[in-house]
């Protein structure tokens, strides 16, 4: 008797569990909405990533390259200076140029080198431009709040010296950002 009854109730169990319904098999449950899903591979390339900071915003970066090098100083005066959203794949790609997504001063024969490893992206929409001046100054205005990386090319200021990529991470926040690369 006992075993009559656990055999019913199993089968019953079971019958709880089949994927037929009253027309036919079940079809399995929706996937989460695209904004729920993981990225495919998060290292890839997401314009959707950088869409923040297309919006215009009140934050402004106003900026001076003083790196030094034992008693080498230098400038960035004439080169461009770069403003790259920070994004999953921008801070990726900052650690494998520069080994570090906060901030670095590297040789750029030892950047260029590790570019052809750096993911590839069509980001250059994203990106902002300003020129250095003489006084090795620069700035950006118009940004909406968020983390930037700010980069340059620094050179020497005497005979001496490799010229050298600077870059720092920076957050705005509603206002201007004094910003001191070093």
């Amino acid at each position: 008797m006992k075993r009559a009854l656990l055999i019913v109730l199993a089968g019953a169990g079971l019958a709880s569990c089949a994927t037929e319904g009253p027309s036919g098999p079940v079809p399995p449950p929706p996937p989460p909405p695209p904004s729920e899903q993981p990225p495919a591979n998060p290292n890839a390339f997401r314009p959707q990533d950088f869409a923040w900071s297309t919006v215009p915003g009140r934050a402004s970066i106003q900026g001076v390259m003083a790196y030094k090098a034992g008693a080498v100083r230098y400038t960035c005066q004439g080169s461009d200076v770069i403003l790259t959203p920070e994004t999953p794949w921008s801070r990726r790609r900052m650690t494998i140029l520069y080994g570090s997504a906060v901030s670095a001063a590297v040789p750029v024969s030892t950047v260029r080198a590790r570019t052809p490893s750096a993911p590839s992206g069509d980001y250059q929409t994203f990106v902002r431009k300003a020129s250095c001046d003489a006084s090795s100054r620069f700035s950006f205005g118009g940004l909406p709040d968020g983390a930037w990386y700010v980069i340059t090319l620094a050179k020497p200021m005497g005979p001496a010296g490799e010229a050298v990529a600077v870059m720092r991470r920076v957050e705005t926040h509603g206002g201007p950002k004094a910003v001191l690369l070093n």
